[in-house]
């Protein structure tokens, strides 16, 4: 197939996507970005990558667009069971006990690369049937694509997307419609959806538990330390973070503590 990007144009690309977002576009995943860059230049009619590039620089939209174009968007519900087996097990009793000390009785999450909404619904599915009487939650799910999270806001998911969800949180939490399952609308209010580019802080503070998972792998060390850093001071004194099975803060200089459960390994906050 006759790549579109030569090496120039590559180059190009590769360096505002990492100075906007911090996703490294590297020669072996090349062909991904030319198959985006491709499809893009399609969708607009124009003729040439270096027209398209001139174009990204003076719209913001347009930036947006191609940002959202160019991120992988892979999830599924329950993904990687182990994980919620040690947010079930650990991660929740060690934050009530943490809130009761406190006096306060709401948990509040981060679902950071959320893409479509699989896995913030799935910890709002989990908090629901696990949380004690007088407890509440707060989601935030963020995205870099605007296209994944009006998909998780609208909360519809194809017969295909649902495969795996249990049973009874299916037929709980779940109507079934023309093509797929809806999420009741009880559910759809507790997760916030929103636009976060994480190369920028969110503004928000005290989190208890961050998601981040399978998202660090898009950027190169440096990078992901600035990413670490900013979830650090987004969180709690006393707090969780996941990332994905695949990834690893070993080597890297943050203040977060390796913490290895029976069921899952992840990081914690311990603020003296």
């Amino acid at each position: 197939m006759l790549e579109i990007l030569n090496d120039k144009d590559f180059e190009l690309f590769r360096k505002v996507i990492y100075d906007e977002c911090g996703i490294t576009f590297s020669p072996t995943n090349r062909a991904i970005l030319d198959s985006r860059i491709k499809d893009l230049l399609r969708r607009k009619n124009i003729a040439t990558p270096a027209e398209y590039y001139s174009l990204i620089l003076k719209d913001k939209e347009e930036m947006k667009h191609m940002l959202d174009s160019v991120t992988t968007n892979l999830t599924r519900f329950f993904r990687n069971q182990p994980h919620f087996d040690a947010f079930i097990n650990h991660v929740i009793p060690k934050v009530i006990e943490e809130k009761k000390a406190k006096g306060d009785r709401t948990i509040k999450i981060w679902s950071a690369g959320c893409s479509t909404g699989e896995e913030p619904y799935t910890i709002a599915m989990i908090l629901k049937e696990i949380l004690p009487p007088g407890f509440n939650f707060k989601i935030i799910a963020s995205d870099l694509s605007l296209k994944s999270l009006m998909v998780g806001q609208q909360g519809f998911y194809t017969d295909a997307k649902v495969e795996g969800i249990p049973a009874n949180y299916l037929s709980k939490y779940f109507t079934k419609v023309d093509g797929g399952y809806q999420i009741v609308k009880d559910l759809v209010d507790t997760v916030r959806f929103d636009y976060h580019n994480l190369k920028n802080d969110s503004g928000e503070r005290n989190f208890d538990v961050v998601f981040c998972r399978n998202v660090l792998i898009y950027f190169d060390e440096p990078a992901q330390l600035a990413v670490i850093n900013r979830f650090w001071d987004s969180m709690a004194e006393h707090s969780f973070l996941f990332i994905g099975h695949s990834e690893s803060l070993f080597g890297m200089k943050t203040q977060f503590e390796f913490l290895k459960t029976q069921w899952a390994c992840l990081y914690q906050k311990n603020k003296k």
